[in-house]
């Protein structure tokens, strides 16, 4: 009986120094990050492993649906490690709606990070579209340049939870058949794109963060202050409620080549005042 006892403790010994030997739990945080992704793709490029140590796949929509780009090659990507740039410069695009079928087996909590740059447009207002999510919109009128600005890194996270046979993501709830579909969808300006995308399983605070763009984090910054201390009666200030705010658009303000210029209508108006008025005077005096 001792030794059967002996045994017993040696082996949940032997057992406990394993899992401490081993490096996806030895911070305490079970998975690595690498571990916990369940699918990674590099559109419109070549597989490549990040400094997280996650494997993007080459593009599987190569030669069967929209085109690839690597345009931004020729550009350095702000806010992006020099290793993962390329994450950035590589795209997919198509002139109509276009997406990935993800397969998705367990259930749990679980987070799409689709990965951005604008490397072609100098302006707002020239590529805008939405996301979907199994039919979910999740990005509505997405403009990459109005975020952030040119050949700058940008990420949308959208966190989802598959349960009992159903998705649910920002409060909507569909029947899940295993398959996750993400969806690029067609607006009036321009075509949809993706430049690299991934899915794991965790919340947002296991999402790594690119790095902080100072311009935009300043401009954020001052119109929080703005807000915060807006004017009040008798020449106090107010405090404005964090949940009244409204969304800020961060990336550089750029003027709306859409908007009509009504001072070009004016001018033929003042030119036929001022030919008139004389010329009644003259008959007048006829």
């Amino acid at each position: 009986m001792q030794r059967v006892t002996a045994q017993l403790v040696a082996s949940l010994v032997a057992a406990v120094l394993s899992l401490l030997a081993d490096p996806c739990w030895a911070d305490g945080g079970g998975l690595s990050l690498a571990d916990r992704v369940i699918w990674a793709v590099n559109s419109g490029g070549e597989a490549h492993v990040d400094v997280h140590g996650i494997h993007f796949k080459k593009d599987p929509l190569e030669g069967k649906l929209g085109k690839a780009s690597d345009y931004g090659l020729r550009l350095p990507i702000l806010r992006s490690s020099p290793e993962d740039q390329i994450l950035y410069q590589t795209e997919r695009y198509n002139e109509d709606t276009f997406g990935y079928d993800i397969p998705i087996r367990d259930e749990g909590d679980y987070i799409l990070v689709m990965k951005y740059a604008e490397v072609y447009f100098a302006q707002s207002q020239q590529k805008v579209f939405d996301v979907r999510l199994n039919g979910h919109v999740v990005v509505k009128d997405l403009d990459i340049f109005e975020r952030v600005g040119h050949s700058t890194a940008h990420d949308e996270i959208v966190p989802f939870s598959i349960r009992r046979g159903k998705l649910s993501v920002q409060g909507e709830v569909s029947t899940f058949n295993g398959k996750l579909t993400a969806e690029f969808v067609k607006g009036y300006y321009d075509n949809p794109k993706v430049c690299a995308l991934y899915v794991m399983k965790g919340t947002l605070d296991d999402v790594p963060k690119l790095q902080p763009h100072p311009g935009l984090e300043k401009h954020e910054e001052e119109e929080e202050e703005e807000e915060e201390t807006e004017p009040g009666e008798e020449g106090g200030k107010k405090k404005i409620p964090a949940g009244s705010k409204p969304r800020v658009q961060s990336g550089p303000r750029t003027p709306n080549p859409y908007a009509a210029d009504n001072s070009s209508l004016m001018f033929p108006i003042l030119v036929a005042f001022g030919v008139f008025i004389p010329t009644l005077f003259c008959l007048c005096r006829l």
